[in-house]
């Protein structure tokens, strides 16, 4: 880098991101929508291997689990080799895992290449992503968010007439070589992410790195003087040491101090109820469309409309969210997307004809949105941006139990009932009991955070706790003061020490 540009900060610029914007659009769309895009080959699938509707379900659940699953993974990587090389990496294992899955015999190896492999590539697109808006926005970020979550709408409404027309066309083994091929422009997308002061960042790191030598040298060499002259060990001082060092590296890249933070677990578990409900209604929607006797291109264009819904209600919802009317108290306003979301599929089953779905799916896709749109923003209004990228390797590690169990319990509901209805009420009645529980867990949130902040004012305003502090100071030097008597031949001892490093 030029010597001008090597002491300089780097920075969120709030502008000049464009490309990585468009990038993490591409990226966070396919990893949010080719799970759900895949349900347009479900039912043809589960005729060709003889599966039943809980183990077909397993395919997307798979997926979408290893995609939340793989979170902590993907942060680490980030945070060693930064988000471009992640990305073109992730987009290459999607690739291979949906080619693979072309050629798959059983119904297991599709878990396999499409659940696991494809999972893990898009697991490695969704994480640097969302990180990478933080670096690019400060100010616009709500904004940013909510455009760069526009992408799944807009690869779900591009796939599920696609998926359609490669089936039609090609069948499913085609589809699958196709779409293997697709997904590959996600090494295209990675390649568009700038980084953000990556050469202040090396030269700052090749100067520390050398300073650290030389002073771990110069260190070592005076405490081997010192401890043989005190004739003391330092094999013991080494191992704590290495310990030490050892919990700092993997502190570093997750900091699991977040555990102790009472808003992130307010979130956590809030997500984690909700994300049982979450999936679930957008795998089935199509499948359910055509068990009502619906035909297959009209059931994919629900997902089209949902999508289309879902495109616009996320930029407005990030716009609405960036508002200086709703930003202060933004997880309020998350909690009621998510209790929406959950009395849409309460609703869902009085919607028995072909217009009744569209409705649904057009409130459905302005609840999903809105509760997309805000998913990270409001993990990074609680946790900071500094430690937002431990956060979400945390966050989506946790939610994939839930993620991987939502389709195939109410694919088993749908087995043992024969009907769709009681999958839809038990996703809504999961996802307004989360909602409810998030919208009275941030009140209290809320409510701590400003009397913990009066108290810190009052401490700081109140003369006698500074007074009361000083004479502690005072006292504890009165204190050590008496007790110098016993230090002195310590003292003595670590004098005439002294005395010979400097004559050497």
């Amino acid at each position: 880098p030029a010597p001008a540009e090597a002491g300089r900060a780097p920075g969120p610029p709030d502008g000049g991101g464009g490309g990585g914007l468009f990038g993490a659009f591409v990226s966070i769309g396919f990893a949010y929508a080719f799970p759900k895009g895949l349900a347009i080959f479900f039912k043809e699938i589960q005729d060709f291997f003889g599966t039943s509707y809980s183990e077909i379900a397993w395919v997307s659940s798979i997926m979408l689990a290893t995609t939340y699953g793989a979170g902590p993974i993907s942060s680490i990587l980030v945070n060693r080799y930064g988000s471009r090389p992640v990305v073109m990496f992730g987009g290459l294992l999607c690739g291979v895992g949906m080619i693979s899955a072309a050629f798959c015999t059983s119904i297991l190896q599709l878990y396999i290449c499409v659940g696991f492999i494809t999972g893990f590539g898009l697991a490695l697109n969704l994480q640097p992503s969302v990180i990478i808006i933080g670096k690019y926005f400060l100010k616009r970020r709500p904004i940013a968010n909510g455009l760069a979550m526009a992408g799944s709408p807009v690869m779900l409404c591009t796939l599920a007439p696609l998926n359609q027309f490669l089936f039609d066309n090609f069948g499913w083994r085609g589809s699958f070589l196709i779409l293997g091929a697709i997904l590959l422009n996600c090494c295209v997308a990675g390649a568009l992410f700038r980084p953000i002061g990556a050469g202040t960042a090396l030269v700052k790191t090749q100067v520390t790195e050398e300073g650290k030598d030389a002073l771990k040298g110069k260190i070592t060499q005076d405490g081997k003087e010192v401890s043989s002259a005190l004739n003391v060990p330092m094999e013991n001082k080494t191992e704590d040491e290495g310990e030490k060092d050892c919990f700092e590296k993997v502190n570093q890249y997750l900091d699991f101090s977040l555990f102790k933070h009472r808003g992130f677990l307010i979130y956590l578990i809030g997500n984690v109820l909700m994300f049982l409900g979450f999936f679930a209604p957008i795998v089935f929607l199509a499948p359910y469309a055509k068990h009502t006797g619906i035909d297959e291109y009209s059931a994919a264009f629900l997902l089209s409309i949902l999508a289309i819904v879902d495109m616009v209600a996320r930029p407005a919802t990030g716009i609405v969210a960036n508002s200086k009317w709703v930003r202060p108290r933004i997880q309020y306003f998350f909690s009621f997307a998510i209790a929406f979301n959950g009395a849409c599929h309460l609703l869902c089953p009085l919607a028995s004809s072909y217009t009744g779905l569209v409705v649904y799916s057009s409130f459905f896709g302005l609840a999903f949105g809105m509760v997309c749109a805000m998913l990270f923003e409001t993990l990074m209004d609680l946790v900071g941006a500094a430690r937002f990228t431990s956060a979400v390797g945390l966050v989506t590690i946790a939610e994939c139990c839930t993620i991987l169990l939502g389709p195939p319990i109410g694919g088993i509901l749908i087995d043992t009932f024969g009907d769709y209805k009681y999958m839809f009420i038990k996703c809504g009645a999961v996802m307004v009991l989360a909602g409810t529980f998030l919208f009275i867990m941030n009140y209290y949130n809320y409510r701590m955070l400003a009397k913990e902040e009066k108290e810190r004012k009052t401490k700081e305003e109140d003369p006698k706790s500074v007074r009361t502090e000083n004479e502690g100071r005072k006292n504890w030097s009165k204190d050590s003061t008496q007790d110098e008597p016993e230090l002195e031949p310590l003292r003595e001892e670590g004098e005439g020490v002294k005395k010979e490093m400097n004559g050497t």
